[in-house]
Parts: C-alpha cells; sequence; structure tokens
C-alpha cells in the first residue's frame, strides 16, 4: 500500500474539519479547538493512568447522542476543561448545537494536559484563563493552522525536550483521508535514547520530521528508560489526540479507531500510557466521502490511524520553539 501525505499535512486534510488555537504565552499554556462542519460521529479511548476529561461519557458506544460539534485540546490540568465553556458559547452564538425544544447545545467534549510548572505565569488570580481561550480559538478557526509551540502545545514537555502541538495526514489508495492531531506532554521521551532520531522514524514520509531515520548503529542508551522521573518538570504529563476520517462510522467503529490510534502512541513515546499520563484518543468520522469501509479497508485504517499518529507527535515535538524559562531545550537544539 502506498501512503502519501495529504496537501496540508494536517488534519484538516480530512474534509469537514477546521482547527483553531489560542495560546497565553505569559502563562506558558493554550488551547486548541476542532471543529466540526457538520455534526460528526465520535469516540474515545482512554489508556493513561492520570485523565481529565468533559462530556465523554455520552461517546460511549450505547449512549444517545450520535454526533458532536466540536472537540477541545488544553492545557491547564483541570482548570483547562474551562476552554470547552468557552467553545460551546461561541457555537451557540453561530447557532450550532444539538437540537433539544427550541434550544440548542453545543455538543463539546474535551480533555486537557498537565503543563502546570513549566515556568509559566500560573498566578491568574481568581479565574483561569482558559474559557476566554477556547472561545477565541473558535473565532481563528481554519483548514490552515500551526504546529508546535502554539495552542495545547504552548506549554508542553516530553522527557528532555520541549513538546508541541503536532499534525499529519495520509492519503490512502483507496481515496481515504485519514489525519491526526496531538498535544505531546509525555512523561516519556520521543527519541532514541538521547540522540536527535525519532522513535517515530520508520513512519516519516519525506522529511516531516528531519528526515533522519532511526542511528545506525543503535546509541548504547537506546534500551534505557527515559522519563522525567528525575527532573524538577515531572508531573507535567499527557498526550492527548484526535485521530480523523472523511469515512463513513458507527460509533463504535470509531472507538476500535480510537484504540488503534493509541498504537501510534507507543510507536512514537516510550513509554507512553504510564499511571502518570493521562493518555486519550478522540476519533472523528466526518462521513464527507459518503463511503462506508469494507472490513479490510478498515483493518488498514485502523493501521494507518497509528501511523499517522506517530508522525504528529514526532512533528510536534519536531516543530517546537524556544520561550523564556523553558524547563527543556527543543529538539533543533540537537542538530
Amino acid at each position: 500500500m502506498t501512503i502519501k501525505s495529504g496537501p496540508r499535512n494536517l488534519i484538516t486534510d480530512v474534509d469537514g474539519l477546521s482547527v483553531g488555537n489560542a495560546s497565553d504565552n505569559k502563562v506558558k499554556s493554550g488551547t486548541t479547538v476542532i471543529l466540526c462542519d457538520s455534526p460528526a460521529t465520535a469516540a474515545v479511548k482512554v489508556l493513561g493512568g492520570a485523565p481529565g476529561t468533559r462530556e465523554t461519557d455520552l461517546l460511549q458506544p450505547h449512549n444517545t447522542v450520535e454526533a458532536i460539534n466540536a472537540l477541545v485540546l488544553s492545557g491547564g490540568s483541570a482548570f483547562g476543561l474551562d476552554a470547552a465553556s468557552g467553545a460551546q458559547a461561541a457555537l451557540r452564538e453561530m447557532g450550532i448545537g444539538f437540537e433539544v425544544g427550541t434550544h440548542r447545545i453545543p455538543i463539546v467534549p474535551a480533555a486537557i494536559l498537565f503543563d502546570m510548572l513549566n515556568g509559566g505565569d500560573k498566578e491568574w488570580g481568581r479565574y483561569p484563563p482558559y474559557r476566554e481561550l477556547g472561545y477565541d480559538a473558535v473565532q481563528v478557526a481554519s483548514r490552515d493552522f500551526k504546529i508546535g509551540t502554539v495552542g495545547a502545545g504552548t506549554g508542553a514537555t516530553a522527557a528532555g525536550l520541549k513538546g508541541g502541538l503536532g499534525s499529519a495526514s495520509s492519503f490512502l489508495e483507496s481515496g481515504t483521508t485519514i489525519g491526526a492531531l496531538v498535544a505531546v506532554n509525555a512523561l516519556g521521551s520521543v527519541t532514541v535514547g538521547k540522540s536527535k532520531h525519532f522513535w517515530a522514524a520508520p513512519f516519516e514520509i519525506g522529511d516531516e520530521f528531519g528526515g533522519l531515520g532511526l542511528p545506525h548503529p543503535l546509541p548504547a542508551d537506546a534500551v534505557e528508560v527515559r522519563t522525567k522521573f528525575n527532573d524538577a518538570a515531572r508531573e507535567g504529563n499527557t498526550t492527548i489526540g484526535v485521530i480523523a476520517t472523511d469515512l463513513i462510522l458507527t460509533k463504535a467503529q470509531a472507538k476500535r479507531l480510537a484504540i488503534a490510534a493509541h498504537d501510534g502512541f507507543t510507536r512514537a513515546i516510550w513509554p507512553s500510557h504510564t499511571p502518570f499520563d493521562g493518555d486519550l484518543v478522540f476519533a472523528l468520522a466526518t462521513g464527507a466521502s459518503g463511503r462506508t469501509p469494507e472490513v479490510a479497508e478498515f483493518i488498514d485504517l485502523c493501521a494507518i490511524a497509528a501511523s499517522t499518529m506517530s508522525r504528529a507527535v514526532a512533528r510536534g515535538v519536531h516543530a517546537a520553539v524556544p520561550a523564556d524559562n523553558d524547563p527543556y531545550p527543543v529538539w533543533r537544539s540537537r542538530l
């Protein structure tokens, strides 16, 4: 199977999606909103031991609401869940939401990561900034958006390196598009030992995150488990992401897609899914292609979901830029 990236190499290569980012550089945190042009089928899978979420119960296949209007990824730990309220307010102003009588209620599940100890000023007074960040992110949502030190990736870190917001897309021979968006804030490492080589290297398309491949031979420290546990910033963890396709999927199929996309975490971050990460993947099916996958195509879709998510993880760290008081250097400092 030949896999190509989409024209943007972003999740928005999947028809029916746009993404907005809002950041507070003083706080060193931010919010990312994924908007659905039309309500999209969604699911979620949590595999980390320390998640923070909102409105995820309704995504279970046996529950009533079939589709959502937006997703929110945010920094700020539990404070960041306020970002979904801001996004919801913006969508309500637009007349978007689940129709209940005379009311429209925007359905906006959310997940957060912990970036409270990253050198930013968290003395924000009575109310944190995340509600306004969520509102602002909706206002700037577009098919084109930046990755790296922006949105939910503004203050993200990984073991030994600054993290970031990453995205990637894959275009399959069948005509299907799949895309990933991820805020990389992992307890574990995204590189092979202390080298500049990404664990995700086997899946790289072109030189989208440096084109370095895997090191030959592998460095002696490649088998050493590297985490933040020896660092002052060890409490700052959790990788949260979205996998999306333009196929028509049921909620159960979307959940299976979210499960498969977690393999992308394990191929790009070692270790992942720890008790101190809240690792989570949302799945979205916009149905814009008008097609329902056959069994064999769905298996391929799940496999490519994992490779696309791996690439998004590496691209987020690769694109990070330095800022004042960063606890870790950016990946480019290793060149």
